[in-house]
């Protein structure tokens, strides 16, 4: 706490009051039927390839509604809510669906995978995602999230540069410091899982095998009884591939090594697959990763890349800029997916992770992480519910408060920074207070409501719940005014993304393959030497 402290007096009220946030949601279209479309993209939204704020995820359905950066939550729940508001008067009839866990789905071949236009960026975009179908099945792939980017201004980097002491290249110690951040994270995120996993049920149209620890809740939905996000669980993000992956985040040159290991190394199940039967292509490649984001993570080091720049590479070359938290649920109960409290308890934990002592990891805390994630998303609202802890077996209950009680002095900081009038004062730490309400009685937690919205108003079936929050969130934000410079706003933008797009196609100067091949064979820059093994090479072309 004595280094908390002393690095949380460091950073300056106007630091404090302008920490950086930004939110990418996604949400399936459905038809009122809650059937997944089968429409292309409305061409009212524009091009998804170059649009800043709407685009499609894995799926042509899926979309994903992106803000721009905020040094205020409620801006930022602000903008995220007027995107919404154009999207909606442009679904001709369509809903976004209001849950993490899909809706009704057709068979796999069915779920149209997202498409970008004729450039060779849009038809490398179209095969990645077909390789993630055959790779994982079209319909994980459909379980949406919100991803929550996060951080601090850049004047803050100095101040706590100069207070550590390190006379170094300030990239590095930013980067030092981004993965010592990400480490406490991955610590305590089945805190996170706990708090705001909002997916304990799902269609049994969308589970086509048998999962251990499902149950029955009538004849059209399976449930975790205690369980808290199926996402991050027994139906999210799994992969026998992936499983062999102990990534550690100790630094840039640990965490780019595997990677760069799972993207050069082919595994025989791709292999199989192949790349291509002519100009038909299955997958970029053959390796355990296609590209980078391939890796499951709940967070994830980022930069904004140049246009058909690998991620590694414009890591390795500029630094860290932000990490990505890719473990929230999309929230049911919220017409945009996240509250303006959310992103303040994910503002007080992110920065009680980057300021707090991060230790390195080692592979049996790899393990203990997952294994703690596993077992949260799975029965985390079993109050016998032990985690590890080092050597320890902890109640989730108690390690929870404890955490909690860590935090206070961040969130006191953040509210007197805010200033201005009650209740402006205490926001962040009333965030904290609704949290060690849910963790003192699960029943407040989110995953606890949907299992008792379910039962009381929709027959225990999961497929009506996420029909009726849909529409009801649906009429929420058609009847909010939309002012109309903000229309015309975005009607301009539709315009010029389409406009973009055509201007990347006639752009195109190599045949496809080529473009293939010269993605995947941009080096990692500015860190080779760190990244060399004993033999001097580079483990990443």
């Amino acid at each position: 706490m004595d280094r908390l402290t002393d690095r949380l007096d460091t950073l300056p009220p106007e630091i404090l009051c302008n920490l950086q946030r930004g939110v990418e949601k996604e949400g399936l279209r459905a038809g009122p039927d809650g059937m997944l479309s089968e429409r292309l993209h409305p061409a009212a939204l524009g091009a998804p390839l170059t649009h800043p704020r709407i685009t499609t995820d894995f799926s042509e359905s899926q979309l994903e509604l992106i803000t721009g950066i905020h040094g205020d939550a409620d801006a930022c729940v602000g903008e995220l809510t007027t995107v919404h508001q154009f999207v909606h008067r442009h679904l001709a009839g369509e809903l976004m669906w209001a849950s993490s866990m899909p809706c009704q789905l057709p068979a796999d071949e069915a779920i149209p995978l997202g498409h970008y236009g004729a450039s060779n960026l849009a038809r490398m975009k179209t095969v990645y995602r077909k390789g993630l179908s055959y790779r994982y099945g079209s319909r994980m792939q459909t379980i949406s999230g919100v991803h929550y980017n996060f951080s601090l201004p850049d004047a803050a980097w100095p101040l706590l540069q100069h207070r550590d002491g390190f006379t170094g290249d300030p990239v590095a110690y930013r980067n030092d410091a981004y993965f010592a951040l990400i480490r406490n994270f991955r610590r305590h995120s089945w805190l996170l899982l706990y708090l705001f996993g909002a997916s304990p049920a799902a269609s049994r149209s969308f589970v086509t095998h048998t999962v251990q620890g499902l149950s029955e809740l009538e004849a059209c939905t399976l449930f975790l009884p205690q369980g808290t996000t199926l996402r991050m669980g027994p139906l999210g993000y799994q992969s026998d591939a992936q499983a062999s992956l102990a990534v550690s985040y100790n630094g840039l040159d640990t965490y780019a090594r595997a990677l760069c290991r799972a993207l050069r190394e082919p595994y025989p199940a791709y292999e199989a697959v192949g790349v291509r039967d002519g100009e038909d292509y299955h997958q970029l490649n053959t390796t355990l990763l296609q590209i980078e984001n391939e890796f499951y993570g709940t967070i994830r080091p980022k930069r904004r890349v140049h246009r058909g720049e690998r991620p590694l590479h414009a890591i390795g070359r500029d630094g860290i800029e932000y990490v990505e938290v890719r473990c929230m649920d999309v929230d049911p109960f919220s017409a945009v997916g996240i509250e303006p409290g959310t992103m303040r308890f994910l503002d007080v934990f992110l920065l009680h992770c980057l300021l707090s002592e991060s230790a390195p990891d080692t592979p049996a805390e790899i393990a203990a992480i997952a294994h703690n994630q596993y077992l949260t998303a799975e029965r985390g609202r079993d109050p016998a519910l032990r985690l590890t802890r080092g050597e320890q077996q902890v109640a989730l209950a108690d390690w929870g408060d404890e955490l909690l009680r860590s935090f206070g002095p961040i969130a006191d900081a953040l509210d007197a920074a805010r200033g201005g009038e009650a209740p402006r004062t205490t926001q962040h730490r009333h965030a904290l207070e609704r949290a060690r309400d849910a963790l003192a009685d699960p029943s407040l937690t989110p995953s606890a409501r949907v299992l008792a919205e379910m039962a009381a108003s929709h027959e225990n079936s999961h497929l009506r719940f996420g029909l009726a929050q849909s529409v009801r969130h649906r009429r929420t934000l058609l009847d909010l005014p939309l002012p109309p410079e903000q229309e015309a706003q975005f009607r301009q933008l539709a315009i010029e993304s389409v406009a973009e797009r055509i201007a990347l196609e006639q752009a195109d100067d190599v045949p496809f393959e080529t473009y293939r091949q010269n993605y995947l064979a941009q080096r990692l820059v500015g860190t080779e030497s760190a990244m060399a093994g004993a033999n001097g090479e580079v483990p990443c072309a």
